[in-house]
């Protein structure tokens, strides 16, 4: 079986890659593999077409290739909440919390990714027309094997970028490298109301594979509750999959980020999350009706979130 995810040297979907590499699938009973495949809209596409199991990736982002939801399903969280960093070049002197750093200024961030951005800037008082905001691509990002948040950070670096958004590694190597300021982490308290649960770090699947094979979705579920219960007892694991996968940079970094993340680790889906999201959704013209909750979440599966 195949799960993949839009972002590999990284904490965004940390828990799949750790729920690999630490044996977590394994001992669930599943023979899975974690692959990049980026970006994330073409991962669930390859989820439609049946191409890959499970996908670890954003939860809006199903509606890349799932309009309405219609096909597919979300198992589990990886981790609460919008999860990526406002990040701008020191030399402009950016502020937390304050967006006037944006104006007139060129900020990367990934496809679909970017959408949480637009939509967080709109709510937070920016016009990114009339403010001259441009949202762009990250240069270097399109390649095979490129991961998100590093190659964001080296971008800011030579000022190819004013500024990105995107994960919490990314974000550590700009700032330890001392170009980059964080102006917004949602997560912890940061940006405009609501703007929490306009998406999070999901674990999802297809309609077809919860029919036809229920056993390794509840089997998925079980391995990333292990996975995320193991990371909180001992962060320091992570580093384990760090050397693995990781640079050696990034690798020296990855239990501090899991550290942090930690108070976010629960595999629950609230029905609070998904009315955010959706609303979101529909505020980015990605969703035209009001699925139920449960047209959504595998509800099923839920005893299994504890």
């Amino acid at each position: 079986m195949r799960i993949v995810v839009p972002d590999l040297i990284s904490n965004s979907y940390f828990p799949v890659i750790a729920a690999a590499d630490l044996g977590f699938f394994k001992r669930a009973g599943l023979d899975l593999e974690v692959e990049l495949l980026f970006p994330v809209n073409a991962a669930y596409e390859a989820l439609r077409r049946g191409e890959v199991d499970f996908v670890g990736g954003s939860a809006h982002s199903v509606l890349a290739a799932f309009p309405d939801f219609r096909g597919a399903r979300l198992l589990a969280a990886q981790a609460q909440g919008m999860y990526w960093f406002l990040v701008m070049h020191k030399d402009l002197k950016p502020q937390r919390g304050q967006l006037e750093c944006v104006k007139g200024r060129t900020i990367g961030a990934a496809p679909w990714v970017e959408m949480g951005l637009r939509a967080l800037l709109t709510s937070g008082g920016i016009d990114l027309t009339a403010d001259q905001v441009k949202v762009v691509p990250v240069p270097g990002s399109q390649g095979a094997g490129v991961n998100f948040g590093v190659t964001a950070a080296r971008a800011l670096e030579e000022r190819r970028i004013d500024g990105f958004w995107a994960n919490g590694m990314g974000t550590e190597v700009a700032v330890r490298r001392g170009v980059g300021a964080v102006v917004l982490d949602v997560r912890r308290g940061d940006g405009p109301r609501g703007c929490f649960d306009y998406t999070f770090s999901a674990l999802a699947t297809s309609q077809r594979l919860l029919d036809e094979n229920p056993d390794a979705a509840a089997a998925a579920v079980r391995a990333l509750v292990a996975t995320q219960l193991a990371l909180a007892v001992e962060p320091a694991r992570a580093t384990q999959v760090g050397n693995k996968r990781f640079p050696p940079e990034e690798a020296a970094l990855i239990a501090e980020l899991i550290r942090r993340d930690v108070p976010y680790y629960s595999a629950s889906i609230s029905r609070q999350a998904i009315t955010g999201m959706c609303g979101f959704a529909r505020s980015m013209k990605l969703l035209h009706n009001e699925p139920r909750y449960e047209d959504i979440v595998a509800t099923a599966l839920a005893p299994l979130w504890d």
